[in-house]
């Protein structure tokens, strides 16, 4: 059985973080002159003021709906980013771009705009694995007609997504270099350069060590609260199994209803559900 030494050992230790860890990517994005050269770079555009980066973003946009947490969400003048870093292989991915995608124009919508009024919007996935093996370093997706490929709807959704194993492949030397950082985690530029130096100098950093403590010891907690609560209700749903069994070989030893009831502890319903059950296989 797991123990709760087994469950820590899941985090790394803050000296062995990398880039593409989902705290310290986090973290690095955190700095908007990071985030918005890194946007400029992949997109080849320019952003005019990028709001401060909004870390692990939740949205749900009603109780009942299934949220999304973003890990990065931030925003220009007229265009909205949700940045993602994807380590391993993980299936689906284009389905959930969709979702990322419906969610962040939910969120905006929710503020009170109108959908005529929608900014652009950017899902950036950023993959340590080449999600569609074709070997491309770099693969977008916007929607066209497939009856004449000129023919843009004009929607505003763009899906970007990078494939850092491709990197020598990228003709671009910005991107290429930047997805080879990924992957091998060699920088080889000034901006790989002053990512890696942001890197290095947070797992030095007394307050980000504390702060990765910290978050580390909350999921465990959570991970255990839901594992022991977990192992109650089976405990719960064994015992009451185990009734419903001994009722049963009860009711073949031609015992009556009120003696099962009183043997087991279960309701009478539940026993004369039983002895219908068995009286029917018995046909």
């Amino acid at each position: 059985m797991e123990n709760i030494n087994q469950r820590k050992s899941h985090f790394k230790p803050v000296e062995e973080l990398e880039f593409t860890d989902d705290y310290m990517f986090g973290y690095v994005m955190r700095n908007p002159e990071i985030c918005k050269e890194l946007l400029e770079r992949l997109l080849k555009i320019k952003i005019e003021r990028l709001e401060y980066p909004e870390l692990q973003k939740s949205i749900s946009p009603y109780y009942e709906a299934k949220g999304v947490r973003l890990d990065v969400y931030v925003k220009d003048s007229d265009k909205v980013f949700d940045i993602e870093i994807q380590n391993g292989r993980k299936s689906n991915i284009g389905k959930r771009t969709r979702y990322y995608q419906s969610m962040i124009d939910i969120d905006n919508l929710l503020k009170g705009a109108s959908y005529t009024s929608l900014n652009e919007s950017y899902v950036i996935f950023l993959c340590t694995f080449d999600p569609f093996e074709k070997g491309l370093p770099h693969y977008t997706f916007k929607t066209r007609c497939l009856q004449d490929s000129e023919v843009d709807i004009k929607d505003g959704a763009i899906k970007e997504i990078f494939n850092a194993t491709a990197y020598a492949t990228e003709e671009d030397v910005e991107i290429s270099a930047f997805l080879k950082y990924i992957d091998s985690k060699e920088a080889t530029d000034d901006f790989t350069d002053k990512i890696n130096h942001i890197v290095e100098l947070a797992k030095i950093n007394e307050k980000f060590k504390g702060d990765y403590l910290a978050m580390n010891i909350r999921e465990t907690d959570i991970y255990e609260e839901g594992r022991n609560d977990g192992i109650a209700l089976g405990i719960a749903q064994g015992a009451e199994q185990a009734k419903i069994e001994t009722a049963r070989n009860l009711l073949n030893m031609n015992l009556s209803l009120e003696q099962v009831v009183q043997g087991t502890g279960l309701s009478l319903e539940i026993v004369e559900e039983l002895a219908k059950e068995q009286e029917s296989q018995n046909q």
